[in-house]
């Protein structure tokens, strides 16, 4: 029983201490009004689940992808950032769209959240690699329910009645700010940007 019991908390632990930045990008999502909760839901599942199976893989990912190139990621945010601060003020009130639109903003919010959670990789991969298949499904499960709280937390804040409103006001402006720096941490750190400033220099 005490061993379930630390399982859980090493699960929990090792979701929150990665993905407190996560909360920032969620409250912004939920901030904007061209972003449904549903598209937001799905892309952040999505985006957890690309991880934790990359996770998973780790070992044989190392040896096939170069970490500059998984770090090409990061321009998926820096992307999303830019565009929402060429368009903050055109799209004011805007409302969310449907249909394949709405499949894209999805996908969208999956890539963010496979972009920041990059760096995620080479801690899941050690924890995952050292456990057993019980505390592997336990993992998985406890992020399942974590991602749950993680969006829950941060709609709520968005919506509640003191703090939603200047969460909303400095959300509009801030998160595209905090994606595009979130996309250049991620290319920095993965040793993106030195290998295309080498590229370049040779060529």
């Amino acid at each position: 029983m005490m061993e379930h019991l630390a399982s859980l908390g090493v699960a929990v632990t090792l979701f929150a201490s990665t993905n407190i930045d996560d909360i920032v990008v969620l409250i912004g999502l939920f901030s904007d009004p061209r972003y449904r909760p549903r598209q937001i839901v799905i892309g952040q599942y999505l985006g957890i689940a690309a991880l934790v199976l990359a996770s998973l893989a780790g070992a044989l990912l190392s040896l096939v992808v170069a970490p500059a190139w998984l770090g090409l990621l990061g321009l998926v945010p820096i992307a999303l950032g830019v565009s929402r601060l060429l368009a903050v003020r055109e799209n004011d009130g805007e409302e969310a769209s449907t249909g394949p639109a709405s499949v894209g903003k999805a996908v969208a919010v999956a890539g963010v959240t496979i972009a920041n959670g990059g760096d995620n990789l080479g801690i899941y991969t050690p924890v995952f690699a050292t456990s057993p298949a019980p505390r592997l499904v336990l993992f998985v499960a406890v992020f399942a329910v974590m991602v749950a709280v993680w969006l829950g937390l941060a709609h709520w804040l968005v919506h509640h009645p003191a703090l939603g409103a200047p969460i909303r006001r400095i959300g509009r402006f801030a998160t595209p700010v905090v994606l595009v720096g979130i996309g250049v941490m991620v290319m920095v750190e993965a040793g993106t940007v030195s290998w295309v400033m080498g590229w370049v220099a040779r060529g």
